[in-house]
């Protein structure tokens, strides 16, 4: 009997359905500055240069992490594609550049195009809602690399900052104020330490209903990573916003002193908000202390603003114009 491809565990036939599925959901995400169409070896994004004079590119990337264990176990793919994209978005978006394309890589060990097509259409969901064109990406189809039902992640995200107005910390100083907007949730991050409590440690019912969060467990954990793009914009180009810090692994401590120069701190006023009710259950369940909670989650903030004390009522009403409940976390010193 002669050996195939496809008796080596790669279906290619599987894949070029996949593809057709990915292209129109991709399509769909196009703008007048996306040059070519999907299938080739690369995607062309066209700068707007009346728009971007100085411009300059802001790339980042990332995946969603074990988040995808609880995906994979509640068979529910589109969720974590929109954690991807409203992640990376949220990053760059911290620098102040606009999102403008974004790639994407999922490696599995059978390619199964209806699983693809769900996890592409929550990214282009999430393209569409930010003004991102999805462009390009992989799919990988990798026998004896990836357990039977589970695939990985990965998103690559490009945007576009003029020069002069760049946000990168540098002009924050002792007397800035922490503006933090909240989660929805855990976000892409903690998931290890999740799942070891809740699933080893607790043995909880993922599809339960817990009256304490409105949900069952897996609801809570498959919330969507919560986009910012609206409330930076509202606010990045209002003199005195020098520092924004999205809340991700390391907590609001680690990420927010990321922006400070080296003879500055934090001073955190942990009693400013209220942690949501899966935090809560998560250090009571796991005996955490709250130095490891602070570590591991971002406990209902998502996003920090670093803005001098002129201007924060200024960002503050910008802010609640747009939907949030800005909250006064804290000050550097």
């Amino acid at each position: 009997m002669s050996i195939s491809y496809k008796s080596a565990g790669v279906d290619i036939d599987a894949a070029e359905e996949a593809t057709k599925k990915i292209a129109v959901l991709a399509k769909s995400t196009f703008n007048v500055h996306v040059l070519n169409d999907i299938g080739l070896f690369a995607g062309f994004y066209a700068i707007d240069l009346q728009r971007y004079p100085q411009p300059v590119l802001v790339t980042s990337i990332d995946g969603v992490g074990t988040k995808l264990k609880i995906a994979f176990m509640l068979n529910k793919h589109d969720t974590v594609g929109q954690d991807l994209v409203n992640h990376c978005v949220n990053d760059i978006m911290t620098c102040g550049a606009d999102p403008v394309a974004f790639t994407d890589y999922i490696g599995t060990l059978q390619l199964r195009p209806d699983v693809i097509a769900e996890i592409v259409s929550g990214m282009a969901c999430a393209c569409k809602e930010n003004g991102c064109a999805l462009i390009g990406g992989e799919t990988a189809e990798m026998p004896g690399f990836y357990a039977p039902g589970e695939y990985d992640l990965a998103g690559s995200i490009i945007g576009l900052v003029n020069r002069n107005q760049i946000i990168d910390g540098k002009r924050i100083m002792k007397g800035h104020q922490l503006i933090g907007l909240a989660s929805n949730g855990l976000h892409t991050n903690g998931y290890s330490l999740v799942r070891k409590v809740l699933l080893d440690v607790q043995k909880v019912d993922l599809f339960r209903y817990v009256d304490d969060l409105a949900s069952t467990w897996g609801e809570t954990l498959l919330k969507v990573h919560k986009s910012y793009n609206k409330a930076v914009t509202a606010v990045r180009f209002i003199d005195g916003v020098d520092g924004i810090s999205h809340i991700t692994g390391g907590g609001i401590v680690g990420n927010t002193k990321r922006l400070l120069a080296d003879h500055l701190n934090l001073r955190i006023d942990w009693g400013a908000w209220l942690m949501p009710a899966e935090f809560r259950m998560l250090q009571h369940y796991g005996k955490l202390d709250d130095e490891e909670m602070r570590r591991a989650f971002n406990l209902g903030i998502g996003l920090i603003f670093v803005v001098a004390p002129t201007s924060v009522d200024v960002v503050v009403s910008a802010l609640q114009k747009c939907g949030e409940m800005p909250i006064l976390l804290g000050t550097v010193y």
